[in-house]
């Protein structure tokens, strides 16, 4: 085990995933801030992935979006395109059963006044799955 039990996904073909690893993978594509993995009693892996902000109208550009914030690349389809064939290149270092299959982007960042992150900038899993459960069940439709 390779991350906090309590933080441990149990997918519904019963494997055990650390998702430090992963998440860890996903931040090191340039324009993700935050990355959060979802797959907790389901189908396969997803993630809620955050921008960071100073990236965000570069990356835009060489994706041939208009996109010049955070949250108009959350809405833009081609930028999410982009974002993808990044996240796939990403699948290539991991195992088939801890690939991400699916992205949401997120259109701000997640903060501790937010509620999402302790002071110590850990994640508050069960926080962010309320919070955003509406953007987590369209990933899984």
């Amino acid at each position: 085990i390779t991350d906090r039990i309590k933080e441990l996904i149990i997918t519904a073909g019963g494997k055990n995933i650390a998702p430090q690893l992963i998440e860890g993978n996903l931040k090191s594509i340039p324009v993700v801030a935050q990355a959060v993995v979802i797959g907790d009693k389901r189908k396969f892996l997803s993630a809620l992935l955050t921008l960071d902000p100073e990236r965000v109208v570069q990356e835009a550009k060489d994706a041939s979006s208009s996109a010049r914030t955070a949250a108009e690349a959350a809405e833009c389809e081609t930028f999410c395109a982009h974002l993808q064939k990044q996240v796939d290149g990403v699948n290539d270092r991991l195992s088939r059963v801890e690939a991400i299959r699916k992205v949401a982007v997120l259109p701000e960042e997640l903060t501790i006044e937010g509620g999402e992150l302790t002071p110590t900038m850990k994640l508050k899993r069960r926080v962010i799955n309320d919070k955003y459960a509406e953007q987590i069940e369209s990933i899984y439709e």
